[in-house]
């Protein structure tokens, strides 16, 4: 038995552990039963890559009552259609349209790990944005300053 159906095992033996049926858990999803059939038969032919997939992890595995983010992590690591990387939904939309790619990942991706476990250095802001910011930040404080306050406003109490 490989990890694929191990999980889908899984999967399978907390939804009858807990008396979930597939077809309550299609009502919530608003998918076909058949799709929840098919993944316990470790058939994901007509499931979407990406986003829904991982939100139909994680709506399965809250309904069976197991962790959601180690369910949709294991999905991601085990099946292309949990992939998080964009590249190739962006060169299957290119193949729909007849055109090229030229969207390339802009981090190297080592096989069986995600780039979301990796720390991400802060980008250099750019250039341009100091002669943008600082400018406007100096109007603002300007402007702040040139409207008086509302004590200012008030005309001064005389007393009897």
């Amino acid at each position: 038995m490989n990890s694929q159906e191990m999980f889908v095992t899984r999967l399978r033996r907390f939804r009858t552990r807990n008396r979930v049926s597939i077809e309550e858990i299609a009502t919530n999803l608003r998918i076909r039963p058949e799709l929840l059939e098919g993944l316990e038969k470790n058939d994901l032919t007509g499931w979407p890559r990406g986003l829904y997939a991982r939100a139909w992890i994680r709506a399965y595995a809250l309904a069976v009552d197991l962790d959601p983010v180690d369910t949709v992590e294991e999905f991601c690591r085990l099946f292309p259609q949990g992939d998080r990387r964009t590249g190739g939904t962006i060169q299957g939309i290119a193949a729909i349209v007849a055109s090229s790619s030229e969207y390339r990942d802009e981090f190297s991706h080592v096989q069986g790990r995600r780039s979301t476990d990796q720390p991400v250095a802060e980008a250099p802001k750019p250039v341009w944005q100091a002669f943008v910011v600082q400018p406007s930040r100096a109007l603002w404080h300007r402007l702040i300053g040139a409207v008086p306050t509302l004590r200012e406003r008030r005309a001064p109490r005389t007393h009897p």
